[in-house]
This record gives structure tokens, C-alpha cells and sequence, in this order.
């Protein structure tokens, strides 16, 4: 299935959404869980935010579709005002925590809405055949998960990171300094803002190739992107639509990686028509 690009100029404005917190395996999570009126059995979707993000992130997707779909929507542990995780975690601990949630809010089949890091938990959770009869349908956007194409000066600044660890560990004071000054210049900003209790997570997630699930999605995909996304390019997007069975692409002209908040308005139209069953019509 070939791309089709679209252009809308109207945006809709996130709205603030009211949130309690929900205890799920000992950690303190922050959840916004809205039903729309009207609507006689409305779908369940799980929004998923990206790695740095929370609730507030996604402020325009809930805003979006809060009138048409049941949703939920949670700080990732680490994030916002959720517990932080209480080791290195991976995308397949993310998508389990994700799973006793719903379990523990009553809800057994959902579609998923993930943006980024959410993204690739919600791959985890479509490809995984102990999971995957639970979740009804996906919405992908500048998702993570395969591994990019990586330059020369990539490697370089790994090879310095090394020589930063071992600094660090055998050169005692003046040795961690030296590996503070090359963290500075070869980590990414997200290693550098991240606390030192999501490190071992974020090398965790960032290791992971989830390109062998994309054949193994049993749910039907819809992905949209931003042509001009850095962080998880085009052709990330492509390779998803080709691999992943069924999957459609629609390509937002002058979004980025942030393209469901920068074309909110026609995001939010196509996402809630891929998401909204045709039985949910409003009752009388």
C-alpha cells in the first residue's frame, strides 16, 4: 500500500483531563481514564507516550478523541508523576505493566494509540501471541524500535563513551571528571537528562531491535508520521508498513517527530476513524 499525503489547517486544542492515581505491582501510577457520552459500548484505547514524556504529552490526542472512544491514559513508571521503575526495565516490562493496568481496570480487549517509546511497548504487545488476542486495533506514530542507520561519527562516540566507563571506574576522582566531560560531548540528550535510575532502561530500550516482531503484529495498523521526523525517519515508517501485515501509512505534510501534536487536527480525524467501532453511535 502506497502513502497518501494529506493537508488540513484547522488544530484541535488539548484539554486537561482529570487523573487519579492507580497503584498497579507496588508502583504509583498516574492515570486520565475518560468515557464519552452517548456512545453505547465504546471502544477502550490506551494512549502510550514517548520516552521523557506523560500524560500531559498527549494532551491533544485525548483531546481529540474523548468524544468517540473510551480512554486511558498513564505516566510510564519514570515519568511524570509516576513511581520511578525499580530496575532496568525493557519494552517487554513496560508492555506487561500495561497489560495488569487494564487488568486491573477491568478492561480485557483495547486498541492502542503510542507515540514513540510508547510505540515500540505497543509493537511489544500486538506481536507478542500471549498478548496480542487483547489488543483490537493500533495507532503507530513516530515509533521506536528498529535500529537507525547509524553514521561513523556514531561510533566514534560510542568508542568514547567506553573510554569514559573505564575512566570512570579504575581513575578514581579525576577519573569520573574526565567521564563527565565525554558523557557531555558523545551522550544524547536523552541519556543526559534522564536520572541515573533510567539509564539502565534507556540502554535497555535503545539496544532492542523490535524489527522481527513487525511480521509477527496480529492487529490492524495504522501509522502516522511526519516526513520530516528526525528522531524515527520516513523510512522507519515505511519499512513498518511493508513488514507489518496489513499495516496502512499516512504521511502528515510538515509534521515531525511530534507530528500528532504539530497536525493535531487531521491526526486526531483519521486516528478516531480507524479507532472509533461503527456500532458506536451516539444513543438516545
Amino acid at each position: 500500500m502506497s502513502p497518501f499525503w494529506v493537508t488540513f489547517d484547522d488544530v484541535l486544542p488539548a484539554t486537561s483531563e482529570t487523573t487519579s492515581t492507580v497503584t498497579v505491582d507496588g508502583l504509583r501510577l498516574r492515570v486520565a481514564h475518560t468515557r464519552p457520552a452517548g456512545i453505547d459500548r465504546p471502544r477502550v484505547v490506551v494512549v502510550l507516550h514517548g520516552w521523557g514524556a506523560s500524560i500531559d504529552a498527549v494532551g491533544s490526542i485525548l483531546a481529540g478523541l474523548r468524544d468517540k472512544v473510551e480512554l486511558v491514559a498513564l505516566d510510564l513508571p519514570g515519568f511524570g508523576e509516576s513511581d520511578m521503575v525499580p530496575a532496568a526495565w525493557s519494552n517487554a516490562d513496560y508492555a506487561r505493566l500495561v497489560l495488569r493496568l487494564a487488568d486491573q481496570l477491568g478492561i480485557e480487549r483495547f486498541a492502542l494509540v503510542g507515540h514513540s517509546r510508547g510505540a515500540a511497548i505497543s509493537l511489544v504487545l500486538a506481536s507478542d501471541p500471549a498478548t496480542s488476542g487483547r489488543i483490537e486495533r493500533m495507532v503507530l506514530t513516530g515509533a521506536a524500535g528498529i535500529k537507525p542507520r547509524r553514521r561513523p561519527s556514531y561510533y566514534a562516540k560510542v568508542g568514547m563513551a567506553k573510554a569514559g566507563r573505564v575512566a570512570g571506574a579504575v581513575g578514581g576522582p579525576p577519573g569520573k571528571r574526565v567521564q563527565q566531560k565525554i558523557r557531555a560531548r558523545a551522550a544524547s540528550a536523552d541519556w543526559l537528562a534522564a536520572p541515573e535510575a533510567l539509564r539502565g532502561t534507556l540502554r535497555n530500550v535503545l539496544a532492542e531491535d523490535l524489527s522481527p516482531r513487525l511480521p509477527q503484529v496480529d492487529a490492524p495498523t495504522l501509522l502516522i508520521w511526519g516526513p520530516d521526523d528526525e528522531d524515527t525517519p520516513l523510512w522507519m515508517a515505511e519499512r513498518m508498513e511493508r513488514e507489518i501485515p496489513g499495516a496502512g501509512l499516512v504521511v502528515l505534510r510538515g509534521g515531525g517527530h511530534f507530528a500528532y501534536a504539530e497536525r493535531a487536527g487531521e491526526f486526531n480525524v483519521i486516528a478516531a476513524h480507524f479507532l472509533a467501532p461503527p456500532a458506536s453511535a451516539p444513543t438516545r
